[in-house]
């Protein structure tokens, strides 16, 4: 069957397994075994073997095939015959030549060598190795004699190397193996030469030496030094003119400048002829005076930008791995003042043969066809040559499934024993290269070579390659089948790769399952299982977070992460792209990391990386670590002057957080030794601050930082600087004029701070007079004071008083006036006309004429009203109530009284007041509060309850605020269910304290509503509750009921059953068997035993102390408690105190009724174990 050329490598490919190794057979030892193979170059000597001289030569060649291949070598064209020299030996399974070269000349075996390696399916050959030995000749013996120049000419320095192989090193040092300094004036050319543009006279030495060295041997050769001295045109005229007595031989003393020319290379053009891939080193190097400045251009486009590189101060383009673009003419320009000069290089590019495709090893079947491509460029263009097992292929045997055409074989039906290896030659004048490949003709049944029953886990949504590595000869075809086999995998999610590889671009878990990749040629079908397993992803949900911390916080860094539970999650902390800090202070959880007392080394990039066996996700926060700044330094203080001066300082520095602002202290060692002071606040970017000073202060400046922790540590303190005293700039603050007596008056100030005083000696001028009285001020002067009293002064005066700084340098400023008053006294005089208007029962008006202003004798604060209750007026209620008072603010004349008693005589007085105190008092007044409605009634009882009679009991109200007038009763009835009656009214005369209800209905609640009344309405209304009492035959049938013969047979008859229940249970139970005794009681209960319903006719319940307790065996609820029917309802629930209800011996019911017991919901076995009362309203109402 035919096949292109392009399926013959698929099929190698897939024969390999692996694209990337297409040309190795299978490493399995299965495949391995009885495969034949030709013999395949593997390890072979570069072509141009430099060797040294002082070691063995050993020259490499080996070789694979099967069976292993067999070696032979030829030298200079003809058979080197290893047996008959005892100096070489062949390394075993091995080409490769070891020569002994000790006691024997290296010449000897230098030459063209060639290295083949054989089998029964073919031969391969190496290159042609040249063997050539390293050389390091030494320099010629010469004498090199002193060089004396003329400053500013150009000079080029000789090196002329010996020729080594390779070429040597060249570089130029002194005598004390120091390089010589180079410059764009003096430089070293390719060739080895040291080129002056132009010389001074300091290049003047005795010890210019060209050293050699060649890299092969590491030895290094020296030429013999170079004298070089420099004149100048003064050091010349002295010479000359001793010489010949002329005293001006050259006019000028200093060198002439010239116009730049080019010393390398020669000519205003050249060419350079460069090799593919190889370096392009071009240079121009130029003299002239001034030092011409050399730049570079390429006249037919640009310099390739990664290749290009300058050397030797611009003298030298340097342009590697040359290529056909880089040829073209290249312009170099050398410059100076005077003029320019150009040269231009024309670069031509060869190459040396290099492959464009190199031959491939082919695997064929019998009866298959194939190619062998050998394409080779090169300029000139390169010639293919082929040969057959080392032999031109024009003199190897003739095969008619062979057709050479060009660069290309054509193989077609290839038979069994046709394998060979076949070699490609390219070459043309400037190399050749040389290539082996083979063609193995074989019948192999298809092998799946990757392991059977492989599990793949990939992650969800990646892609997956399930791998189907085959071997077999025809080229085998892969098929994929999943899980039940219905169909084949082609298509839409699924790719199959030419080398049996199964993608799928996306994989979901519905992809995961059991794969069979199948095998199959002309010679039969293998297959293969394997398994995917696609995973969740491994997210992390909730990253950590950007943190700012001060030092020494704790700071923690959550991470939490979702993957696949079935695989093994490992999480990893890193800072910065490294491993954490070795510190027990790192704190690694499952998901977070904590960090305790943070240091600033701390800072940083923090990343949680979740990782599993197959994927990992990450995440990052930074860590800011803040602290409170530096303080300041290198404080100064500039600009001087008499009241200011300019502070200037470093800030410090600021830990993550900027300085936002400096705060500027002072200290006065003059007055306030020791004590710092805030003078200024300055923004944070800012670092000059002009400050404003006093006199005589001896100030002493610091600086503190602000930021968002805090404040620094204060700075340093400046050094000291002193102001002058003067007189004082201010006078003292708060003056103040008042009196403590009535006949004086007190001054009094802040005292000023020696801050303040501007100079030494402070004292105060104190000055007063009475306003609009006296002109002429009176004045005092004092020291270490803040106040002065002026005594027998009218009482309550206005004065103007004034307080001025003085010290020994002068007088404040003219102070400011302040008026001020003489001392109070108290009120001479009570308000006239005072009268009051009664508003209602429990508020009143009183009105007065305000005190004349002269009497009040000092500032007038408000007016008092004193008042009290007296009496009420009804003749039952004596009272007396302590004096009240309230108190009206400024110059009013009435005022308010709230909250009066009604039907009450009050009494009042109203007084004036000032800041000494109360004047007299008015004469009392006295005014009579209307009715209001009366209070709550004192009390309320029922007494003597009957059948259908019930008392009540009363007392008048505490509070009667009037003429009680009668008393109001209501009542209805309430029901079991809380619902109320028709309301029933009833009026009281007022001289009643008690009253019988008649006519009521037995055995029923009724609720009270009492209140009293006076003219002006009714008052609050007090609430009660009774019950009416049952009939005593009815109870006595309760009782008899409760003791008949036949109820007690029923008792019995339901304590038997409930025994013969029990006993079944137990005997259940011991068998092991599960006896569900609730089911089978709530089947098969007598209903007798039920409780009784209020329609059953029967007493509501009989209840003893036994008749409480939990049968055994029987379930009871959770709590324990046993709960009444809704039904059972009796006097007892409406008890006092949840016990029994009984009576009197007349009969009356004990306790006031007062709501349902708590009895009812509590187990039986609280309850009294005396006989039960006798009353049951249920059981009463069905008997009626």
């Amino acid at each position: 069957m035919e096949r292109t050329r392009a399926r013959a490598t698929v099929f190698l490919m897939l024969f390999l397994g692996n694209l990337g190794n297409a040309l190795e057979v299978p490493l399995d030892p299965k495949v391995l075994e009885g495969l034949p193979q030709p013999p395949t170059i593997t390890h072979q000597s570069p072509k141009d073997y430099i060797i040294d001289p002082r070691e063995n030569i050993v020259i490499h060649c080996d070789a694979k095939g099967k069976p292993h291949p067999s070696f032979s070598w030829t030298r200079n064209g003809t058979h080197f015959d290893i047996d008959q020299d005892p100096k070489v030996t062949m390394r075993p399974h091995s080409g490769t030549l070891v020569v002994d070269i000790s006691g024997e000349k290296v010449e000897s075996y230098e030459g063209v060598y060639q290295c083949t390696a054989r089998n029964e399916h073919g031969t391969a050959v190496s290159n042609n190795i040249v063997i050539r030995q390293s050389r390091s000749p030494l320099w010629s013996k010469e004498r090199n004699e002193p060089i004396i120049v003329q400053e500013g000419v150009s000079l080029v320095l000789q090196c002329r190397p010996p020729a080594g192989l390779p070429p040597p090193i060249i570089f130029w040092m002194d005598i004390n193996f120091q390089r010589l300094p180079q410059s764009s004036r003096v430089s070293q050319a390719l060739n080895g030469d040291l080129h002056f543009s132009n010389v001074l006279t300091e290049d003047s030495r005795n010890d210019y030496i060209c050293y050699a060295r060649f890299p092969h041997t590491q030895t290094i050769q020296q030429k013999q030094p170079i004298t070089v001295t420099v004149l100048n045109l003064d050091a010349i005229n002295e010479t000359v003119a001793a010489l010949y007595n002329e005293t001006d031989f050259l006019s000028d003393g200093s060198a002439e400048e010239r116009r730049p020319t080019f010393l390398i290379p020669s000519g205003s053009s050249s060419s350079k002829m460069v090799l593919r891939g190889q370096v392009l080193e071009l240079e121009c190097i130029a003299e002239g005076l001034p030092t011409p400045e050399v730049s570079w251009s390429k006249v037919s486009g640009e310099f390739p930008a990664k290749r290009t590189s300058f050397l030797h101060f611009q003298k030298t383009l340097r342009i590697v791995d040359v290529s056909e673009a880089d040829a073209g003419e290249y312009r170099c320009t050398a410059r100076n003042r005077l003029a320019s000069v150009h040269h231009t290089i024309r670069v031509t590019v060869k190459a040396a043969p290099y492959w464009i495709s190199t031959p491939r090893n082919l695997v064929l079947a019998p009866r298959e066809r194939g190619n062998m491509i050998c394409r080779a460029s090169g300029t000139p263009k390169p010639t293919i040559t082929w040969a057959m097992n080392g032999i031109p292929i024009e003199n190897s045997p003739k095969d008619p499934s062979r057709k050479v055409e060009g660069d290309t074989i054509i193989f077609e039906e290839v038979q069994t024993g046709s394998s060979a290896v076949y070699q490609c030659n390219a070459s043309n004048e400037y190399g050749y290269l040389l290539s082996n490949a083979f063609v193995n003709v074989l019948s192999e049944t298809p092998r799946v070579l990757t392991p059977a029953n492989k599990v793949y886990q990939v992650i969800r949504n990646t892609h997956a390659l399930l791998d189907c590595s085959s071997f077999g000869s025809p080229i085998p075809k892969i098929t994929w089948f999943k899980d039940s086999r219905s169909s084949t995998l082609d298509g839409d999610p699924y790719v199959l790769h030419e080398n049996g590889t199964l993608e799928i671009h996306v994989a979901q878990a519905v992809n995961s399952g059991k794969y069979t990749c199948v095998a199959r040629n002309s010679l039969g079908i293998s297959e293969n299982h394997v398994y995917l397993e696609v995973k969740e992803p491994t997210r992390i949900l909730k990253q950590p977070e950007y943190k700012v911390v001060q030092s020494n916080m704790n700071v923690v860094f959550e991470c939490k992460v979702k993957h696949d539970p079935s695989l093994i999650p490992t999480m990893t902390w890193v800072k910065d792209n490294g491993e954490l800090p070795d510190d027990e202070r790192f704190l690694v959880d499952s998901d977070s990391l904590t960090i305790t007392d943070v240091t600033e080394d701390d800072a940083g990039t923090y990343t949680c990386i979740m990782t599993t066996t197959l994927d990992q996700d990450s995440a990052s926060a930074e860590l800011t670590v803040v602290e409170q700044p530096d303080p300041p330094t290198d404080l100064e203080l500039t600009d001087q002057k008499p009241r200011s001066v300019q502070l200037t300082w470093i800030p410090g520095d600021e830990h993550n957080s900027p300085i936002y602002m400096f705060l500027i202290q002072y200290a006065d060692s003059l007055h306030h030794h020791g004590h710092w002071h805030n003078l200024t606040l300055v923004p944070g970017s800012k670092t000059t601050a002009h400050l404003k000073l006093s006199p005589y202060v001896h100030y002493a400046f610091r600086v503190l930082a602000l930021n968002a922790v805090g404040f620094s540590n204060p700075s340093l303190p400046s050094r000291m600087y002193k102001t002058n005293p003067s007189a004082p700039d201010e006078n003292p603050s708060g003056v103040d004029g008042f009196g403590t007596e009535h006949d004086n008056l007190v001054i009094s100030w802040k005292p000023m701070s020696g801050h303040q005083a501007n100079g030494p000696g402070l004292q105060y001028k104190v000055m007063w007079r009475q306003k609009d009285v006296d002109k002429e001020w009176t004045s005092v002067t004092v020291a270490n004071v803040s106040k002065f009293m002026v005594s027998g002064t009218p009482t309550f005066t206005p004065y103007e008083v004034q307080v001025q700084a003085i010290n020994d340098y002068g007088i404040g400023p003219e102070p400011a006036v302040v008026t001020g008053h003489s001392g109070e006294d108290l009120p001479m005089q009570a308000p006239d006309n005072v009268q009051v208007l009664v508003l209602n029962s429990s508020l009143a008006e009183v009105h007065w004429e305000p005190v004349p202003p002269k009497t009040v004798r000092g500032r007038l604060k408000g007016y008092k009203v004193y008042y009290w209750r007296e009496r009420s007026l009804h003749k039952h209620n004596p009272h007396h109530v302590e004096q009240q008072v309230l108190t009206f603010s400024g110059n009013k004349s009435h005022g308010m009284l709230p909250g009066l008693q009604p039907y009450s005589l009050y009494l009042f007085n109203v007084r004036v007041f000032n800041g000494k105190g109360e004047g007299p008092a008015s004469s009392n007044q006295q005014f009579e509060t209307p009715e209001g409605v009366p209070g709550r009634p004192s009390f309320l009882r029922i007494t003597k309850p009957s059948l259908d009679s019930l008392t009540l009991e009363w007392g008048p109200p505490y509070d009667r605020n009037g003429r009680l007038t009668g008393y109001t009763l209501k009542y209805q009835t309430v029901n079991i269910s809380n619902v109320l009656g028709p309301v029933e009214e009833l009026a009281l005369p007022a001289n009643e304290t008690t009253v019988t209800l008649f006519n009521l209905k037995y055995s029923t609640r009724y609720k009270f509503y009492f209140n009293a009344k006076t003219g002006q309405g009714a008052g609050p209304v007090v609430t009660e509750e009774a019950a009416t009492i049952m009939d005593e035959a009815m109870a006595a049938r309760q009782v008899d009921i409760a003791t008949q013969g036949w109820f007690i047979c029923l008792m019995c008859a339901i304590a038997l059953l409930i025994l013969v229940l029990l006993i079944i249970c137990f005997i259940q139970r011991n068998k092991g068997g599960k006896y569900p005794v609730k089911e089978k009681e709530d089947a098969h209960t007598d209903p007798e035993f039920q409780p009784m319903k209020e329609d059953d006719c029967t007493f509501g319940e009989y209840s003893d102390t036994e008749d409480h307790k939990p049968l055994k065996g029987s379930r009871t609820p959770s709590n324990g408690t046993v709960h009444r029917d809704n039904s059972d309802d009796s006097l007892v629930d409406y008890g006092g105190d949840g016990g029994d209800g009984q009576f009197n011996e007349d009969g009356s019911f004990i306790g006031q009724y007062s709501g349902k017991s708590s009895a009812r919901d509590t187990a039986g076995g609280h309850e009294s174990s005396e006989a039960p009362s006798p009353v049951n309203t249920s059981a009463m109402n069905s008997f009626v």
